[in-house]
């Protein structure tokens, strides 16, 4: 350690660890937008670069304040792709997710358009809406390695955002509430959906601790007030459904207050369990792409043993698995018992993984125990 002896301004060069093999929580934002590319990604890691390509915020649709959103809560790098407006809504969307499908770098898909208000009658527009969310949904199952930010619709009704909750079901995406009250043109404020700045979000939590952290708990930047605050007996009944609320916090500010998935698995009821198995799937591709056409023998399998081992102990010691040991808590198997001799014969190397994943602490209970002796407080989770 270096001593100093005079006060003054010293300077050390500081040489950061090399980065990971790929960043987390990079979305995909499907949308409308004035003019750029259209169905083609492109790649932004600046907000200002959205005005560049995609002009002025589109004046029926929500993709520019998305994006917005998404560099104000801490994201580092996302994907446009502008819908065809010339196009009805369901025909833009599928011509857009098509797009999507050979898009390696991003992890999470967000379209705000999707609840932009229409000429429908509210129970159509909400089918609607629905049913482009659900193609969403699909889209991700279908990728295996993508989760959904979705929002909920602009209302504050209990039931009817319920009822918007039942059409949908899948271990790849959560449902968010409410719109969000921001700043737009010439400083005039306007109500938006806000999964973009819920992917910020995402992103802030990957970059301070990992996906295998909830992100909930966490304030809404660039955020002037919610189109609907629930009361607290509402908050239960609407997050026992699965639907992740945002909340004016009387001093803390404006937190997304909610991890569930659209799942009804309880497996998979955790946004946190299935962005972690995201991350691994993606880190395991991206390894095990360098393997083909490797000599398929017993190194080969201790390779793949102590490579993935590696990586998984990495996660183990920052505390995204359960467990007290390792052996607990993850395993990696790529043996003769599962790479028989008829898999060797097909060219194929089997690799059997498995992870024991944390949850996070969603209730924190204080026990106030009273007794002769005087007044203790413990805390359970």
């Amino acid at each position: 350690m270096l001593t100093y002896q005079v006060p003054g301004v010293y300077r050390q060069d500081i040489y950061p660890p090399p980065p990971s093999v790929f960043l987390t929580a990079v979305p995909v934002f499907l949308g409308f937008a004035v003019s750029g590319p259209v169905n083609e990604p492109t790649p932004l890691r600046l907000w200002p670069q959205f005005a560049t390509v995609f002009g002025d915020p589109f004046a029926h649709g929500f993709l520019a304040y998305a994006v917005r959103g998404f560099f104000e809560n801490g994201g580092l790098l996302c994907y446009i792709i502008r819908l065809d407006d010339a196009l009805d809504d369901d025909a833009a969307l599928r011509a857009g997710l098509t797009a999507v499908a050979n898009l390696e770098d991003v992890d999470l898909l967000c379209a705000p358009d999707v609840v932009r208000p229409s000429t429908l009658a509210p129970d159509q527009h909400l089918a609607a809406a629905a049913a482009r969310q659900q193609l969403l949904l699909a889209a991700c199952q279908q990728r295996g390695d993508c989760f959904a930010i979705l929002d909920a619709p602009f209302t504050a009704v209990t039931e009817t955002l319920l009822a918007h909750r039942q059409q949908l079901n899948s271990d790849f995406g959560a449902l968010y509430h409410a719109w969000l009250w921001v700043s737009g043109q010439a400083n005039d404020p306007l109500y938006v959906p806000p999964c973009g700045h819920v992917a910020g979000v995402y992103a802030r939590s990957d970059a301070a601790i990992g996906p295998y952290k909830a992100p909930a708990n966490e304030v809404l930047e660039g955020v002037l007030d919610l189109a609907a605050n629930p009361a607290y007996g509402e908050v239960g009944e609407l997050y026992t459904a699965g639907i992740n609320c945002l909340r004016a916090l009387p001093g803390r500010g404006i937190r997304v207050w909610g991890a569930r998935t659209l799942s009804r698995t309880a497996e998979w009821q955790y946004i946190s369990t299935r962005r972690l198995f995201i991350t691994v799937r993606r880190w395991l591709v991206r390894f095990m792409s360098e393997l083909p056409f490797e000599p398929h023998n017993v190194r080969l399998w201790v390779r793949i043993g102590r490579e993935v081992s590696v990586y998984l102990d990495g996660l183990y010691q920052q505390g995204a698995f359960k467990g007290v040991t390792p052996e607990q808590a993850y395993y990696v198997k790529c043996d003769g018992e599962i790479n028989t001799t008829a898999v060797r014969d097909a060219g194929m190397v089997i690799t059997e993984v498995g992870i024991a994943p944390a949850v996070p602490g969603e209730f924190i209970v204080a026990r106030i125990v009273h007794g002769a002796s005087g007044v203790t407080i413990t805390s359970n989770q």
